[in-house]
């Protein structure tokens, strides 16, 4: 998981405190509120299957609902989550769990088209810069791939817009943007060569988070 300092602009050391703080506590905290997400990211991950790479693993809450038809590789930026998530892997012998790295979502190391399917559930908005770990997403992942995102979508207007405005300072200190508008998502996706949208739906809680798969074909001419 990773984190934001202020509405523009994000500092990766203050990612890494902000989760170190989080990590004994995340899974109690977070665990039941987004169960009903992660669940189905992994389900449309097992629709692809094959190798998956989980960016943001955290605490590794997700891993146990893989099955073998996939092999996850999880990466993260901070290593008080991954020893939780290596805990995880022995203690409930997730054998379909080939590795987990400490790693920057924007700054992958891995080859190009390494992955069937890259997901990253509540990453999108805490990363300093949200298009640049995408590029890297869509990099890694082979063409005929999916890109499964997990992601708060901020609203347009109205109420709930308005309290997302006053609540980001709030939230830059608990770690990820209030106001993370869908037009963010459109645009990355216009300016990219190979990504198209496949779906786009909410899930819990209350419908401010969404569901979204991009597939990735390959490259052509985007006038």
């Amino acid at each position: 998981m990773q984190a934001s300092m202020t509405s523009q602009h994000m500092s990766r050391d203050a990612v890494i405190k902000t989760y170190a703080r989080w990590a004994p506590i995340y899974d109690k905290v977070f665990g039941s509120v987004f169960e009903q997400a992660r669940r189905a990211a992994v389900e449309a991950c097992e629709r692809i299957g094959g190798r998956v790479l989980e960016v943001g693993v955290g605490t590794g809450i997700s891993l146990p609902y893989y099955s073998r038809h996939c092999r996850v590789t999880g990466i993260d930026i901070s290593e008080p989550m991954l020893r939780v998530a290596r805990q995880r892997v022995l203690d409930d012998r997730l054998e379909h769990v080939e590795r987990l790295e400490l790693m920057d979502a924007e700054r992958l190391t891995f080859p190009d088209a390494s992955f069937d399917v890259v997901v990253a559930q509540y990453v999108v908005n805490t990363v300093p810069n949200p298009e640049a770990a995408l590029d890297e997403f869509l990099r890694v992942l082979r063409p005929g791939g999916e890109l499964v995102i997990v992601n708060r979508v901020g609203a347009e207007k109205g109420p709930r817009r308005a309290f997302e405005v006053l609540f980001q300072p709030v939230a830059q200190r608990l770690g990820w943007r209030s106001e993370f508008q869908w037009e963010r998502f459109e645009n990355w996706a216009d300016h990219t060569l190979s990504a198209y949208l496949l779906e786009r739906r909410p899930v819990p809680p209350l419908g401010h988070f969404s569901l979204i798969r991009f597939g990735k074909g390959e490259a052509v001419h985007k006038a």
